[in-house]
């Protein structure tokens, strides 16, 4: 069977589309520039460990997995993250559909959400991530905070909202300011597209 490797996904917006709350400048770096180099590092490894196989080699298994989880968990992440995005003209200002109802029964309010999503975010420590989860088994939404791009991951979690909050996600645009940029970020989300999404998953 002919193995295939990573590709950077192409977004769905241009560039400048997401102004003012994300810069062309700030994206292109971060899109371009950051996650590509997730995309080619998670080749580079997988390329050496079949070579290694093929050779009958060894390598470092331990610093191999690590790197491994690392570049690939930036590369699924960030591909989350570009396909919620949508420009602000575009983008509800709430949830919709059987995700706005999910939400409301398990917060009470969006409002309540919204906050205790944004803590999250603001409070990770170093770099990583916020992300909203569900459980099927319990059929409950639920937070994870994930540091770097691989740890506090809970396995089988599927993944419906996602916020980087890296630096190199927003340091061109709001400095050192992660809950300005954690703010704008509520103006280009594409709800829609999530409710169709945890429609399948529930």
């Amino acid at each position: 069977m002919a193995k295939e490797l990573y590709k950077l996904p192409p977004l769905k917006f241009g560039y400048a589309d997401l102004e003012p709350y994300i810069s062309e400048e700030q994206l292109r770096i971060h899109h371009d520039k950051h996650h590509q180099g997730y995309v080619n590092n998670t080749n580079s490894i997988l390329q050496m460990m079949e070579k290694a196989r093929k050779d009958g080699t060894d390598f470092d298994y331990k610093a191999t997995a690590k790197a491994l989880a690392f570049n690939m968990g930036g590369h699924v992440l960030h591909s989350y993250f570009w396909w919620e995005l949508t420009p602000a003209e575009k983008a509800s200002k709430e949830p919709v559909g059987e995700l706005a109802e999910a939400i409301k029964e398990d917060f009470g309010t969006f409002e309540r959400f919204k906050k205790e999503f944004s803590q999250v975010a603001a409070s990770v420590e170093g770099s990583g991530w916020a992300a909203l989860t569900f459980c099927r088994d319990t059929k409950r939404l639920g937070f994870m905070q994930i540091e770097k791009h691989n740890v506090n991951l809970i396995p089988d979690f599927p993944v419906l909202l996602v916020v980087d909050v890296w630096e190199h996600a927003y340091y061109l645009d709001y400095k050192n300011e992660r809950g300005k940029f954690i703010d704008a970020f509520w103006n280009i989300i594409d709800w829609e597209e999530i409710d169709k999404y945890f429609k399948t998953i529930r």
